[in-house]
């Protein structure tokens, strides 16, 4: 990964849900494996700021948005599935400093 490559995802919820939790969890947990200090998570609870849902055009949730690096990538669910969560966000590619 460029040093100055920066991730930027946005995650948004409605409220406490057991698969919002687990969204928030595994993105959580995948950024840090592999992009480590390079990214940012906002959780953008839609029970709060309903209006976002139609402006980022959210249609179910949870729902993941990678903002930057472009391109703008989605995924809808609770991220379970590493593989296709790595995969849909082009994460696969990325070198980490220790070179795994």
């Amino acid at each position: 990964m460029a040093k100055e490559e920066y991730w930027e995802l946005w995650l948004y919820i409605a409220g406490q849900t057991p698969k919002s939790v687990l969204a928030l969890e595994n993105i959580t947990k995948y950024s840090k494996e592999h992009l480590r200090d390079k990214h940012t998570i906002e959780v953008v609870d839609l029970l709060k700021t309903p209006h976002l849902a139609e402006r980022d055009e959210i249609f179910a949730i949870p729902t993941l948005i990678k903002k930057t690096p472009k391109p703008l990538k989605r995924i809808i669910g609770d991220l379970s599935d590493k593989e296709k969560v790595l995969s849909g966000l082009n994460m696969h590619s990325i070198v980490r400093p220790d070179g795994k």
